[in-house]
C-alpha cells in the first residue's frame, strides 16, 4: 500500500497563512516523492487562474506560484466544480495541468486505500 495525500484548500487570499500552509505541505510532499492531489475550493480556486498565484504574497513564505508549479509538475491540481461555476471559471481559464472535478471525484480520492486527506 502506497500512501498519498489529498489536500483540500478552503481558503485563499482571505486567509493567507492557512492557504500558504496547504500549498507548502503539498509542495513538500511532492518533493519527498509522496503522491499529492491538491484540491482548490472556495477562494483558493482563483490560484488555478494564470497570474493569480504570482499576485499572492505572504512574508517569510515561499512564493505561492513556485509551490503551485511544484505540485503541477509532480501531482494533480483540481478546482471544485461548484467553486469554478460560482466564479465563472472553465478549464480553459485554468493553468495548464489543472482540472475541474466535483465531489464524487474528491470522495473517490479520499477513500482510496492509503490516502490521507488533509483540509486547510
Amino acid at each position: 500500500m502506497s500512501a498519498s495525500l489529498v489536500i483540500k484548500v478552503t481558503a485563499g487570499a482571505d486567509d493567507p497563512e492557512r492557504c500558504n500552509q496547504a500549498f507548502t505541505v503539498a509542495a513538500t510532499a511532492v518533493a519527498s516523492g509522496v503522491p499529492v492531489s491538491l484540491w482548490l475550493t472556495g477562494e483558493a480556486a482563483w490560484f488555478a487562474v494564470p497570474g493569480r498565484a504570482e499576485e499572492f504574497s505572504l512574508p517569510h513564505a515561499a512564493p505561492l506560484a513556485d509551490l503551485l508549479a511544484a505540485v503541477l509538475a509532480a501531482g494533480t491540481v483540481t478546482v471544485c466544480t461548484q467553486c469554478a461555476a460560482r466564479r465563472d471559471l472553465t478549464e480553459a481559464d485554468l493553468v495548464e495541468g489543472a482540472r475541474i472535478a466535483g465531489a464524487a471525484a474528491f470522495v473517490e480520492e479520499v477513500v482510496a486505500e492509503g490516502a490521507k486527506p488533509l483540509v486547510y
